[in-house]
């Protein structure tokens, strides 16, 4: 008899190289020079974090800022940064390094990781992603430190500056601030405010978006996809900025003692950090609960795709409006820009929903089990933000307790993977039928 080959396909490959990260991270985190108190973290919080780190979502156990030596740190940066491209990009980079030829497997590979559509130009696009990368967070870092500066000594301000923009353009949501505060003292600061929603805003938008628009002078044309991701970030930022605004108007715990030009900026600014990012500049358990809804609202959607971004992405929801406002009017096709969407598209929107919203329910029906006696908003908010890998809290995170911080855990682990990639890599693939069944009618509505 042969033995059968297992095969290791590009969804495993994902899961496994997610998972080995995670796992030296959470080493790494355990020995005694990686925290101030020189104990190391204990398993469970060490795991926690690397997870956190690496799914580029925020949520935090223990205070990043007072727990972690600057070598703990480093290593939260690391796995932030490998996690936000992609290790796939990180492998492509040093084999390009060592002038090694990127083999058909491996654009295969990187075709998963990035979510894109075609194998064409995929080694140049990763060359472009890695210099956007570092030209943005360089950029980024430089007028943070330069802030930072007049409020700290100025090699303290140029670290602070580099974490902060490489935190946030991989839309991870760490900061150094202390005591959970994140940028609450920043919240009316011009400068900080705009610098970090830029940084998140560009990590979101997807690397596929920003080539097209870099490239847009030479081709005066941007595809569908682009077009959508576009229309579609700048309604939901329109939205959750003037939703914030209304809501927080007369909170005295948030926007009411700010001037005018401190409504605006904190409420952009929690707008954007709502997709995916995590920082906040509004004290989050303090907001009124129709902003928290919102917010759980644009937390789901999420960025775009083959960003650093999580949740069910914008044009997955953008897909579905469509299908419905067709629907609505009588109409077959699904119609952007004068351009019909597949239906294999379409289901895949509605496979990708659905998976989300499985995963929130579930997590949240399990976390009122292990979190009993916490606010059911607080935990819904908890499991919307751990599976759109936002980082955003209601304070519930370093409350949790051990199964409900395992189940987190592995909230973050799907969302950021994906849960359609986990379950394709869990199946036996089966051969494509060979007939099909006759049509049967059932009623809708």
């Amino acid at each position: 008899m042969k033995r059968k080959k297992y095969y290791l396909d590009p969804p495993r490959i994902l899961v496994l190289g997610f998972s080995l990260i995670i796992l030296i991270g959470t080493v790494l985190l355990t020995l005694p020079i990686a925290t101030a108190d020189n104990q190391g973290l204990p398993i469970v919080n060490a795991l926690f974090t690397a997870t956190s780190a690496t799914c580029v979502t925020g949520l935090v156990v223990v205070d990043t800022g007072t727990t972690f030596t600057i070598f703990g740190q480093l290593v939260i940066l690391s796995m932030i940064q490998v996690g936000g491209l992609g290790f796939m990009t990180f492998a492509t980079l040093f084999a390009l390094i060592l002038g090694k030829r990127i083999t058909l497997k491996e654009r295969i590979l990187l075709q998963e990781s990035l979510n894109i559509l075609s194998l064409e130009g995929i080694v140049k696009l990763v060359k472009q992603i890695l210099v956007f990368t570092v030209v943005i967070e360089t950029m980024g870092a430089l007028i943070l430190s330069i802030r930072f500066s007049l409020d700290m000594p100025l090699v303290k301000a140029i670290y602070y500056g580099i974490f902060h923009s490489i935190s946030n353009f991989n839309n991870a949501g760490f900061d150094l601030m202390g005591e959970y505060k994140s940028l609450t003292n920043y919240v009316a600061d011009p400068t900080v405010s705009l610098t970090i929603s830029s940084l998140i805003i560009l990590g979101g938008l997807g690397f596929i978006v920003m080539n097209e628009l870099f490239a847009y002078r030479q081709k005066k044309r941007l595809s569908m996809h682009t077009k959508v991701v576009l229309m579609t970030s700048a309604i939901l930022l329109m939205i959750g900025t003037i939703g914030i605004f209304l809501f927080e108007l007369s909170n005295d715990n948030t926007l009411k003692p700010l001037s005018l030009t401190g409504k605006i900026l904190s409420s952009f600014f929690q707008s954007v950090s709502s997709r995916t990012a995590g920082a906040n500049s509004l004290i989050i358990s303090e907001m009124n609960q129709t902003s928290l809804f919102l917010i759980v609202f644009l937390m789901f959607i999420g960025a775009s795709p083959g960003s650093t971004g999580g949740g069910i992405k914008t044009t997955t929801f953008t897909t579905l409006i469509g299908a419905v406002w067709s629907q609505i009017r009588g109409k077959q096709d699904v119609v952007f820009f004068h351009q019909r969407v597949g239906y294999e598209t379409i289901y895949k929107a509605i496979t990708v929903t659905f998976s989300g919203l499985f995963l929130v329910v579930l997590t949240t029906m399990l976390l009122t089990i292990t979190e009993q006696g916490k606010d059911f908003l607080a935990i819904l908010f908890e499991a919307t933000s751990a599976f759109a890998t936002v980082g955003l809290s209601m304070g519930l995170t370093p409350e949790l307790t051990p199964i409900g911080k395992t189940i987190i855990i592995l909230t973050m682990f799907a969302g950021r993977v994906g849960p359609l990639t986990i379950a394709y890599a869990i199946t036996v693939r089966k051969n494509p039928d060979v007939f099909k069944y006759p049509k049967g009618k059932i009623m809708i509505g």
